[in-house]
Formats: structure tokens, sequence, C-alpha cells
């Protein structure tokens, strides 16, 4: 086999791992918009609503 060959083979059998791999580290500012009811606002370290805090 040729040095084109197995690199192209190479980046066939890879790619799919590549994928994967980007998907699982991706940006998470696309993900579903949380919506709390009015006075509480998410905490994205508790994962959950909490109260707002009033000044």
């Amino acid at each position: 086999m040729t040095i084109k060959t197995l690199l192209a083979a190479f980046v066939l059998i890879s790619a799919p791992a590549l994928v994967h791999a980007q998907c699982m580290w991706g940006d998470y500012s696309t993900e579903a918009a949380i919506s709390c009811a009015d006075g509480s606002t998410w905490d994205p370290v508790a994962m959950t609503c909490v109260a707002e805090a009033s000044s």
C-alpha cells in the first residue's frame, strides 16, 4: 500500500471518533434556554431555579 492509501484509510477510520469528541466537548451555549417562574433565575451551579436577590 502506498502512503496516500494508508493516510486516507486512517482519516476515514478516525473521522467518526473525532466527530463524537467534538459533540462531547461542544459549546454549551447552544443548549435550550431554561425558563424559571417570575421572581426566580437559573443558577447554573445548583442547576435549578433560585429566588432573585432583591436590593
